[in-house]
């Protein structure tokens, strides 16, 4: 083996070690033939060594034994390295590279020379001269990028082989060459900057010439003295920067390429390319003014003077470079610091006062001369400035505890960023103190000596907010709605109680004296607002200013001051009575005499009438929020504490006026129903209760002296008035759905949603096309008006989109080749004197006109052009065929003579159409036999041969076929023609058969053979073309669009520059085969699922595979198979597809901007790129588009998974890196976690790296190092978003999740899309909305639902957010935001842990506090796919109401809750946390209602006073109840729903889709989604656990186990659907009330139907749930789940113990305050026990505690008994059996014997038996609950194990229950296919044969 290091002799493994270890390197294998993954599998720890492998394998073709020297040259770095190999994989990895090394020893040897130096120094001379000298000037960048690479490997590899004095001069000089060249080659992203020789099409841009030379003016800056060098000059001021502040270099380069791009961008927009030189100032300047925009604010907010002071001379610009380039640098390199917007700003004010000072030293002023500056190293900044503060945030998140902690134990990203928000940030001083308090941690205990610095043995206090966990955050957030709601509330109550006195009610001293005591409730209410803002602040005093603390405290003295006057002073008034009209006559005559409470009011309501005058003034309230003035701030001081955002968010006037009415509308018919419908009724039936005097109740009473019948009145009104409080989200639907249906109507929606529609209005679309998508000006369109030439040239330009659009429907395969030929449109019409139509609107016009012509007798010329005049498509077709069939046959014929025979046809056709003698002059009756022939004729033409001369032949013997009958049977004299040219001919010879076969060759000539054929031929099946839904809605939409109100499109140089961002963690990216073929239980595979569901597109996948002319059959047929499935799941290769479409339509619309005439109406594909201006066209393009569009999609875990033995793992890398090659301008950022020795120490790295593809692998462009792991902060999506978006470009950018789809027509409107931004002159959107398409409703029934649900949503629902209401966010939808603003403001979304688990739409609400808005438009779409099975579904509704319990802590929502006008919060609390609170108040109204019920039942005061005759026939509680039932069973969320569809589809579709909907259970689906709503929201507030739930995105076509529906809805649905049975029950057995009411009907109807839903929905929604043999194995299934023991390792679904103890988990981490809610919560279930046992018959009427006492001693003895069956199994079941039966029978003889006694002697009945059943159950699980949340102490003194066991008991119970009627319907086959069609009706629509699935019998797959 060659070596000249000497390492061989002390490598670790000896040779002898044959045998492979497999740990992290099994998929290594030396004897694969594809060997190349070694230099992909580096441990981390000898990543170095990477590059070389890689060259090693690039070269192995070349010459194998030099790639053997580089392969052992490897060997010896890695052994250099880590001589004991210690790191990570480093000895696996070691010892595969041996054993490959002794192999290719062997099998190599030098071919070049007789030995390996010489071999090698052969080898790299050869590789200099054949790729370096000549490829110099020929090959791109990318291509010379690589060569450099390899040969600076290559002489790397050399040094080693070859002794330096025998290293020949030639090689030195070559590699002296490339040392100082390679700089010049290195790998970019965008711009070769430094690329010499062949200069790529970017480069040559004015535009990045001017950028460029703009940051390398580097003239007035300092130089640094290097230790190498005297002077260094520097490149740019980026590099000088790094130089000066110890950037990273690959920060430097990618912030480089960021900037230019940036300046080049905005500096071309609106620019004369003539004139275009240098970068204009002004462009600077409002690049300036973008970026420091935040900065400024937080300068002017701190009373800060800024440091960004420009000289007005030339080196104005210079400098307002370098801020923006420290700014720029500083962000690029600040990692998790980037959501610390403030904490940026600081660290740039820091640093921007020391550049200053760099500058201007006085030094210079006085000399004249630069200083020399000390270089910094390059990671001066990290070290220095990012890590500490990294530290403290990574300490700060260790506290959190994965979640488990209380959200006040540790401080997020918003208490570290907010304290930047006051003067105290200085005290870390500059460069930072260390030792300065924000550092040093809690954990530390600091001493007391040092200077500054205190004792610190607990938590540092959050910041301005602390997110504590109570419900008590939504009164707090939205006090002022809830004091409206209350204080309405009390008025009409009072109103309504004096109603029946006097009429003129309002007018009654007495009744207004009554409603003004809603003051005291105010003050009242008010003081509890104060009350919560001081406790729920608490933790947080610690950082507060003295004067928060002060107003705080001023606050609640106030407030208890009023809540003492108001009282005093009413009670007083009560003495002098006055009415309205004394009090309005006497206001001030004699103010003495006046009552005190009056005087009162007016000065508690002068504040609340002064904020009303602000409100009437927006504009106002927005210059006072946002002043910094002191006088200002002093004055704002108690209206809202000063904070640095949420100042100034007051809309306009109009959008205020359009909010103000839509709530004022709303609330008056919210109050005129809560009114009339559920107070007023109630006021008689309540009087007459609390007359009623009952003295006998049914159970022992403890308050027998209680007046009034207080219980009875609370019962009745709890639920109407939690109804009242909830009914307004009711309103909110119907409001809703009315405004956003009319805004949508006026937007021009579903204008054309019918093929029908869009024949009708096709002739309109190129000229909307023209005016919306194609740039032009006012003054061109009014110059070329009438001007023919324009118009066709945009016709010409709408054929190139118009036809790329089909052909990616075509290729998508949702339609056929021949609908394809069927909608595309001429690119050219200049040879046809008609608009050339697509074939689909001509469809059977030809044939219809043979048929009319041959009816038609001689003298009807007139009448026949009428007839064909009076359809336009009709007149085009007849005009294009005969002129498109005069130049084929011209162009066929090759004679001159044959020719002119063609031409007198035609001139005697075109005389005889102008004299009007045409049908004299030609016989109809021969045209259907032409038209025949004609037929023949063009299908020959388009045939492919074989034989030229037999071709030749046929097309003879056809053509002249065609001129004999054209001549003798349609021709009355055509044989005069032939006559009169044989005469002028001397020769005779035969006529046409002299072809031109070669011009068939012609693409042109075949479209137009095409196309003539179809217009011939094709009938009436072209009317539904397409066939394909999706196709058909794509089209409509797209030219439906067409004529909605968009902005004009720019050129596409002057457009906005954007990117597209999407995050990926381990998500599918491709299916892989194994995948595709595995099959489910019934034998079901996903390719066959699909195959089923898209039979079309299975079809036309064929079809186009099988396409000899698209070369489909190189390829493997099985890869092919797996794109055809991933482009229709939810996969990473969809999502980059479609986002690639951007990048594809910026080249066509360049394309369409620069090409000349002829190069349009050639056609965008047809351009001969040879030839030199269509190939620099072709260039430009490609440059402008990239320099506009960049996509990156950051895949966190992409550097694990290359290194990963998991095949899955693996194979995610490999489909990523797949996709790399396919779209070469795609990249993918990832987190690269290496191990690096440090002070001999390894420790492990983490860096954020940029790829590309390459050759055959990824090429590194950027990697920048971390302070640590990014991904341990924070949420993990937002993390990951935060690491890529560095490497993001352009001025706006879209956040795409990778379940998003893109279309080509949609991506050509994205330029008008980006206008937006600049369209706002006044005030520019920082988000723009897109709408989404759901492109996952085909799939199943329950598909078909969310599908619907979440349309309406994205579209109706946002479209009244944005416009009224001003309250849209961001949904984690396809938005695009502004970069620059959030790129300066805490980017793209909020990643605190657990508070921001919802991220998404926290960067809406952080762009709205800081004063941005949001904006929604619907000409655009973009596909998103939505969960398709009801366990995925169940568990994103989960996620989601997780989150909004989140939000409903978070400080955002009450920023924006307290900071938004009256009518704003509003529309922001119901449409965002209050939809939440309102859902899981509709499902404590069904309690609240049956508790109540069931008090009045059990106590006997129902039977006493509901029998009373007026409260009989009194129907005020059922008709005050039912408007809630609307809302629990789903009916509303299906308003909005009709109306969208009604919109888009019409409104006879959404009556059908809507019965359908219901006839499929679509009630029962969203009342089953309310209760897990509820719960989750619920339980967040109570108890947190909130977390992010994997859905899951594949194809749902399995059937889930009984126990795993239960182990999933145990908790959220049977638990509490159980509950609501056993008190219908009881209410049923013992209740007498309201039988007959029709309406009670309904509401106790709405109950059972809620109850069945929740029980029975996951069964009936689940796949073969009703099949007998699936039924049969879940219960074997259950029956083993429930046996086994748990313990540690085991998991949830193998144990119920391990799932129980799981269940719990939130008490883990609950606080005292939820173990005391869940006690009280849990002691409802005590009042069956108490209640029925006086009922018992063995009671015998017994009214006395001593009855419920033994009814306890009953309950325990129950117990006992348990214990000592469960005890006594444990302890004697195995070792003493007998003693254990004889124990089992005394029992049971005990128990016989107890009962005997009681049914002989104490009457007890059987009746009773049932009774106490109901009566101990709910009293069992009470007993657990309790213990639940009291558990430590149980576990202390060991009574644990029992609960265990009697829980195991009742959940064996309750799964009975739940699992007997699943068995009795699965004992009836038609139940399983009946569930069948109700799951999958939509797929059956489609063709799916879901019998022959879902049961197994599927057939044989043909392999053809």
């Amino acid at each position: 083996m060659a070596s000249s290091s000497g390492t061989k002799g002390d490598m670790g493994p000896p040779r002898s070690l044959s045998k492979r270890l497999t740990r992290a390197l099994t998929v290594m294998d030396p004897s694969d033939e594809n060997s190349a993954v070694d230099s992909e599998l580096v441990p981390s720890s000898l990543a170095f060594i990477a590059p070389i492998l890689r060259v090693a394998n690039e070269i192995e073709q070349d010459n194998p034994r030099v790639a053997y020297l580089c392969r052992f040259h490897a060997f010896e770095q890695a052994h250099k390295a880590d001589p004991k190999s210690t790191g990570r994989g480093v000895r696996q990895f070691k010892t595969y590279l041996l054993h490959r090394l002794e192999k290719e020893e062997a099998e190599t040897a030098p071919k070049l020379a007789g030995n390996d130096p010489r071999e090698i120094q052969k080898y790299y001379q050869l590789f200099y001269e054949h790729n370096i000298k000549r490829g110099e000037h020929t090959k791109t960048p990318e291509e010379m990028a690589k060569i450099y690479q390899i040969a600076t490997v290559l002489y790397d590899v050399l040094r080693t082989v070859v002794p330096t004095a025998k290293v020949d001069s030639d090689t030195q000089k070559y590699a002296k060459d490339v040392q100082e060249k390679k700089v010049q080659y290195e790998h970019f992203n965008i711009l070769p900057l430094h690329a010499v020789g062949v200069k790529p099409a970017i480069m040559e841009l004015p535009e990045i010439k001017a950028a460029l030379q703009a940051i390398r003016y580097v003239y007035y800056l300092p130089t640094f003295q290097m230790p190498e060098e005297r002077g260094r000059p520097v490149n740019d001021i980026l590099e000088w920067l790094a130089l000066r502040f110890g950037f990273q270099k690959g920060n430097v380069a990618n912030q480089r390429e960021h900037l230019i791009l940036l300046l080049a961008n905005m500096d071309i927009r609106n620019k004369n390319l003539q004139t275009y030189t240098h970068l204009e100032g002004k462009t600077v300047q409002d690049l300036m003014d973008m970026i420091f925009k935040n900065y400024q604010s937080w300068c002017k907010y701190l009373h800060l003077k800024q440091h960004l002071d420009c000289p007005r001379d030339e080196r104005k610009q210079q400098l307002q470079l370098l801020y923006i380039g420290l700014y720029l640098l500083i962000w690029g390199e600040a990692s998790n610091i980037r959501f610390m917007p403030e904490c940026l700003c600081y660290i740039f004010h820091c640093m921007a006062k020391e550049m200053h000072e760099t500058l201007f030293n006085n030094a210079q002023h006085v000399t004249g001369a630069a200083t020399q500056l000390v270089p910094l190293g390059e990671e001066s900044f990290l070290k220095k400035i990012v890590t500490p503060i990294y530290e403290v945030l990574e300490k700060e998140a260790r506290r959190n505890k994965e979640g488990k902690a209380s959200h006040s134990a540790w401080r997020n990203y918003d208490d570290l960023n907010e304290y930047f928000w006051t003067k105290r940030c200085f005290k870390l001083k500059w460069p930072l103190d260390l030792k300065a308090d924000f550092f040093v941690h809690s954990e530390v205990i600091k001493s007391r000596h040092k200077r500054n610095n205190q004792t610190v043995g607990k938590r540092k206090p959050k910041t301005n907010f602390v997110e504590v966990r109570t419900f008590w955050h939504l009164y707090r957030s939205f006090d002022r709605m809830w004091i409206f709601f209350i204080l309405v509330l009390q008025a009409m109550i009072i109103i309504a109680w004096h109603q029946r006195v006097s009429s003129n009610v309002l007018f009654d001293e007495d009744v207004f004296r009554s409603v003004l005591s809603i003051f005291i409730t105010a003050a009242i209410l008010n003081f509890l607002r104060a009350v919560l803002d001081m406790v729920l602040s608490f933790h947080a005093w610690r950082s507060l200013k003295v004067t928060q603390i002060l107003r705080y405290l001023l606050k609640l003295a106030t407030a208890t001051f009023w809540l003492i006057i108001m009282p005093l002073t009413y009670s007083r008034s009560i003495q002098n009575p006055t009415g309205i009209m004394r009090l309005i006559d006497n206001l001030g005559a004699d103010w003495q005499n006046q009552d005190l409470y009056y005087y009162c009011i007016a000065i508690y309501f002068l504040p609340n009438i002064l904020a009303s005058f602000l409100f009437l003034f927006p504009f106002m309230r927005r210059v006072m929020e946002r002043s910094n003035w002191r006088i200002i701030v002093l004055l704002m001081w108690w209206a809202q504490p000063k904070l640095y955002v949420g100042r100034g968010m007051h809309e306009d006037m109009f959008s205020l006026f359009k909010y103000t009415l839509f709530w004022v509308t709303l609330l008056i018919s919210k109050i005129a129903f809560s009114y009339y419908v559920e107070i007023l009724p109630l006021i008689e039936p309540t009087r007459t209760i609390m007359n009623i005097t009952v003295s006998n109740y049914d159970w022992h009473d403890f308050f027998p002296n209680a007046t009034h019948n207080m219980g009875v009145v609370i019962s009745i009104w709890a639920p109407v008035i939690l109804v009242y409080f909830m009914d307004t989200q009711i309103w909110y639907a119907i409001y809703g759905t009315i405004i956003g249906g009319i805004y949508g109507a006026f937007s021009h929606l579903g204008e054309i949603r019918t093929l029908g529609m869009l024949r009708a209005r096709f002739e309109n679309v190129p000229l909307a096309f023209s005016k919306r998508l194609v740039p032009y000006s006012k003054g061109d369109a009014k110059r070329h008006r009438g001007d023919d030439m324009y118009d066709r040239i945009n016709i010409a330009k709408f054929s190139q989109m118009w036809n790329e659009f089909i052909s990616s429907l075509r290729n998508e395969d949702l339609i056929s080749h021949w609908e394809r030929d069927l909608l595309l449109v001429p690119y050219s019409s200049s040879d046809v004197p008609v608009v050339q139509w697509p074939p689909f609107l001509l469809a059977s016009k030809i044939p219809i006109v043979l048929d009319m012509a041959k009816d038609f007798k001689e003298n009807d010329d007139a009448e026949l052009f009428r007839k064909i005049k009076s359809d336009d498509f009709m007149k085009s077709a007849v005009i294009e065929c005969y002129e498109i069939l005069k130049q084929v046959l011209i162009g066929l014929l090759l004679d001159e003579g044959d020719k002119e025979i063609i031409r007198q046809i035609c001139n005697k056709v075109d005389s005889s159409i102008r004299d009007r003698r045409f049908l004299r002059e030609f016989d109809m009756t021969g045209l259907p036999i032409l038209n025949e022939k004609l037929d023949k004729f063009f299908k020959l033409l388009m045939e492919d041969y074989e034989d030229l001369e037999l071709y030749r032949s046929q097309i003879i013997n056809k053509l002249q076929d065609i001129i004999e009958i054209i001549i003798q049977d349609v021709m009355l004299d055509g044989h005069k023609i032939l006559e009169n040219f044989n005469q002028g001919n001397e020769k005779e010879q035969q006529k046409f058969e002299k072809v031109n076969i070669n011009l068939l060759e012609s693409s042109s000539w075949k479209e137009k053979v095409i196309r003539l054929h179809l217009l011939l031929t094709v009938k009436e099946s072209a009317i539904n073309v397409p066939m394909n839904l999706e196709a058909r809605r794509r089209i409509t939409f797209f030219a439906n669009s067409l004529f909605m109100k968009m902005p004009p499109a720019p050129k596409v140089r002057n457009m906005l520059s954007f990117s597209v961002l999407t995050p990926y963690y381990r998500e599918d990216v491709l299916y892989s085969p194994e995948e595709l073929k595995k099959e489910n239980e019934d034998g079901i595979s996903t390719l066959f699922y699909l195959q089923k569901i898209y039979p079309d597109e299975w079809n036309n996948y064929k079809e186009r595979i099988r396409d000899p002319k698209l070369s489909y059959f190189k390829r493997d047929e099985n890869e092919m198979n797996r794109y055809w499935v991933s482009y229709r799941g939810q996969t990473l290769a969809r999502t980059v597809r479609g986002m690639m479409y951007y990048r594809e339509a910026l080249e066509l619309q360049c394309f369409l901007d620069f090409a000349d005439d002829d190069a349009i109406f050639g056609g965008y594909r047809a351009i001969d790129t040879t030839h030199h201006n269509y190939k620099t066209l072709k260039d430009r393009a490609q440059a402008l588009a990239d320099m506009k569009f960049t996509y990156v999609v950051s895949c966190q875990v992409y550097g694990a998974q290359k290194m990963s033995s998991d095949p899955r793992e693996r194979g995610h890398y490999l489909n990523i890196l797949s996709l790399m090659l396919e779209h070469p301008t795609l990249r993918v950022a990832y987190i690269d976690e290496r191990e690096e020795t440090v002070e001999k120490k390894t420790e492990k790295v983490y860096y954020s790296v940029l790829v590309k593809g390459g050759d055959k692998l990824d090429e590194e462009i950027y990697r920048i190092k971390l302070p640590g792991p990014p991904a341990k902060i924070g949420e993990g999506k937002p993390e990951n978003q935060n690491h890529a978006i560095i490497f993001t470009r352009g001025e706006a950018l879209q956040t795409i999740d990778m379940n998003q789809d893109n279309y080509f027509e949609e991506a050509f409107k994205m330029r008008n899309v980006l206008e937006e931004f600049l369209k706002h002159q006044r005030r520019r959107p920082t988000i723009l909305g897109l709408r989404e398409h759901i492109f996952t409703g085909s799939v199943s029934s329950l598909a078909w639902f969310m599908s619907n649900q979440e349309t309406s949503f994205v579209t109706i629902g946002q479209r009244i957010l944005a416009n009224p209401l001003r309250v849209r966010f961001h949904y984690g939808h396809p938005d695009i935001f502004d970069r620059i603003f959030h790129l300066t403001r805490g980017g793209l979304s909020k990643a605190s842990k657990t508070i921001n688990l919802s991220e998404d739409i926290f960067s809406g609400y952080n762009s709205t506090l800081r004063n941005g808005y949001v904006t929604h438009n619907e000409y655009i779409q973009v596909g998103k796919g939505r969960d398709v099975g009801m366990n995925q579904i169940s568990l994103f509704e989960a996620k989601v109401a997780n989150g909004n319990g989140e939000q409903t802590l978070s400080r955002d929502v009450y920023r924006l809750g307290r900071r938004f006008d009256f009518y704003r919060m509003l529309s922001f609390y119901f449409t965002t946390v209050g939809f939440y609170f309102s859902s899981m108040v509709t499902v404590l109204i069904v309690y609240v209602f049956l508790y109540g019920r069931l008090y009045m039942v059990l106590s006997g005061l129902e039977k006493r006073i509901l029998d009373d005759p007026y409260i009989r026939q009194s129907k005020a509680l059922e008709e005050a109840l039912a408007t809630q039932s609307l809302f629990q069973l789903g009916l509303l969320l299906v308003l909005p729903m009709v109306m969208e569809i009604g919109l888009e589809r019409g409104f006879r579709t959404a009556i059908g889709d809507l019965i359908i909907m219901q006839l499929q259970l679509a009630s029962v689906f969203f009342t089953f989604q309310l209760g897990t709503k509820a719960h989750y929201y619920g339980r967040t507030l109570l108890h947190g656990g909130s977390k992010y739930r994997a859905t899951g995105r594949g194809f749902v076509v399995f059937h889930a186990k009984f126990a795993d529906n239960y182990r999933m809805y145990s908790r959220s649905h049977f638990v509490k659907g159980l509950e609501l049975l056993m008190l219908l029950i009881v209410y049923e057995v013992y209740g007498h009330s309201y039988r007959s009411s029709s309406l009670y009907f309904f509401i106790t109807f709405s109950m059972w139907f809620l109850v069945a839903s929740w029980l029975f929905a996951p069964f009936v929604f689940n796949p073969s749930g009703f099949d007998w043999q699936k039924t049969v194995d879940d219960w074997t299934d259950w029956k083993k789940w429930m046996g086994n023991r748990g313990g540690i390792g085991i998991a949830q679904d193998k144990s119920w113990e391990s799932w129980w103890n799981g269940e719990q988990e939130h008490f883990k981490y609950t606080n005292l305050r939820g173990r005391v809610l869940e006690i009280i919560l849990a002691s409802r279930f005590f009042i069956y026990q108490y209640g029925i046992v006086y009922r018992l018959k063995i009671s015998h009427g017994r009214k006395d505690i001593l009855v419920y006492g033994l009814s306890w001693f009953v309950m325990l003895t129950v117990l006992l008994v348990l214990k000592m069956v469960s005890m006594g199994r444990r302890k004697f079941s195995t070792d003493f059996q007998l003693m254990f039966r004889i124990l089992k029978a005394l029992l049971f003889l005990g128990f016989a014997s107890v009962m005997t006694v009681l049914f002989v002697v104490a009457g007890l009945a059987v009746s009773d038996i049932f009774a106490a059943t109901l009566a101990f159950l709910p009293t069992g699980w009470a007993l657990i609950l309790i213990a639940q949340a009291c558990a430590p102490c149980l576990k202390g003194i060991g009574l644990w194990g029992s609960v265990m066991e009697l829980s195991r008991a009742y959940e064996a119970i309750m799964g009975l229950v739940i699992f007997m009627p699943v068995v009795v319907l699965s004992w009836f086959p038609f139940m399983s296919e009946f569930q069948a069609r109700l799951l999958f009706n939509q797929a059956f629509s489609r063709g799916l044969q879901i019998s022959m699935i879902l049961f197994g019998t599927k057939e044989k797959l043909s392999t053809s």
